[in-house]
């Protein structure tokens, strides 16, 4: 990429997607010996869509909440990214994604300059931005909601924590052999 394109500055991003709803993400709690810990849950059948963006190499992150996951749904995440990321002539984005039908999709509207980088469909190890999905349930939690509009009011008030946090997201997803990025050559 940055051979073909010497000019613009080539950032290496990892993108997936996480399906977060009602039914109550449970983690372990203390509890003192012989007392059972309590989480109260409602278990119910409603869910959201959190598209989440990472630069391993930076930390830095981008997120989009969604009602589904679809090709329209990546379409628009994807638009928005590339505006909100200023990717353009002098900047281009790869993004290491999966083989999920909307990533494949021939349907599917890449803005310009936003390059998908597919990864081994049989990995084991889960891809960059999959480690993501622990560090933004953390506040929903052993926790019931009212509906999906509160948590994912939980969830968008999780994002900015997230984005200062780049030395935790650095910590949980930057992997010894993610590519180096490659800045423009200057013209001498």
């Amino acid at each position: 990429m940055s051979a073909a394109h010497p000019e613009a500055a080539v950032t290496l991003w990892a993108r997936d997607e996480h399906r977060v709803g009602l039914l109550p993400v449970v983690r372990r709690v203390w509890a003192p010996r012989g007392q059972r810990p309590t989480a109260r849950v409602r278990r119910r059948y409603e869910w959201l869509s959190a598209d989440g963006f990472v630069r391993p190499r930076t930390g830095q992150t981008w997120w989009c909440p969604l009602p589904t996951v679809s090709v329209a749904a990546m379409t628009l995440a994807l638009a928005t990214f590339a505006q909100d990321e200023g990717i353009g002539p002098r900047r281009r984005a790869v993004l290491a994604v999966d083989h999920a039908g909307w990533h494949t999709s021939g349907k599917l509207e890449l803005p310009a300059r936003v390059h998908l980088a597919f990864l081994p469909p049989a990995s084991l190890e889960p891809p960059p931005a999959e480690r993501l999905w622990p560090l933004l349930d953390v506040p929903a939690a052993n926790r019931a909601f009212a509906g999906i509009a509160e948590l994912e009011d939980v969830l968008v008030g999780r994002c900015p924590a997230l984005e200062a946090d780049r030395r935790t997201v650095t910590a949980h997803t930057r992997f010894h052999r993610w590519p180096r990025e490659r800045h423009p050559r200057k013209h001498q």
